[in-house]
């Protein structure tokens, strides 16, 4: 089969095509909310004012933070890993990442329908593993230290954490791919904890 045609095939099965969507969407979805969530937690740390936006960036943040990167989401990681939370190699991970979504976007007729061009599910997966090593290492460091109101046992390790926003990337994924135990398992478990309120 020439890969004239087997682009073809690739773009008009339907199954092919809806999976692709599902995936690349779900993947340019986690990456934003990767960038947001990492981009904001060091600006809350450092924030000594807010107005109707949100925290202003403190000079603190400028110096300790900003100045690390012309770009804020990498020095934000900078950050994060001189803190310990992430390793400098998670830095080179995410930079595939975020060369892996930028081809998504700009050439995402390609990745439908040309035959050489895949979605890597492998990155996906490391985009949630690292989101997750992050937010995990966040509550057990930062906000549950920082908590006068926490009166729990703490956690001794990361993996004892489950942060609602990996939560919640998850639960899209199954939702999304099918990968539920059953169809409409979480949204039927959902109206039956919620009956009687």
């Amino acid at each position: 089969m020439s890969s004239s045609k087997q682009s073809w095939e690739k773009f008009l099965n339907p199954e092919s095509l809806k999976s692709n969507l599902i995936y690349i969407s779900l993947f340019i979805t986690s990456f934003e909310l990767f960038k947001d969530r990492v981009e904001e937690l060091p600006l809350n740390f450092f924030a000594n004012e807010y107005d109707q936006d949100g925290p202003k960036e403190s000079e603190k943040y400028k110096s300790e933070v900003k100045s690390r990167s012309n770009y804020l989401t990498e020095a934000s990681l900078l950050w994060f890993a001189e803190l310990g939370a992430i390793e400098k190699g998670d830095i080179d991970i995410y930079h595939k990442i975020r060369k892996h979504r930028n081809e998504l976007v700009h050439d995402l007729n390609k990745f439908l329908a040309e035959i050489d061009k895949e979605f890597d599910a492998n990155l996906f997966t490391e985009l949630i593993e690292l989101f997750a090593k992050i937010e995990k290492w966040w509550i057990v460091e930062i906000d549950i230290p920082t908590n006068p109101f926490h009166s729990g046992p703490r956690p001794t390790e990361n993996d004892d954490v489950i942060p609602g926003s990996v939560l919640m990337l998850q639960l899209i994924h199954d939702i999304a791919t099918g990968n539920e135990p059953e169809e409409g398992y979480y949204y039927e478990k959902f109206k039956e904890m919620n009956k009687n309120t």
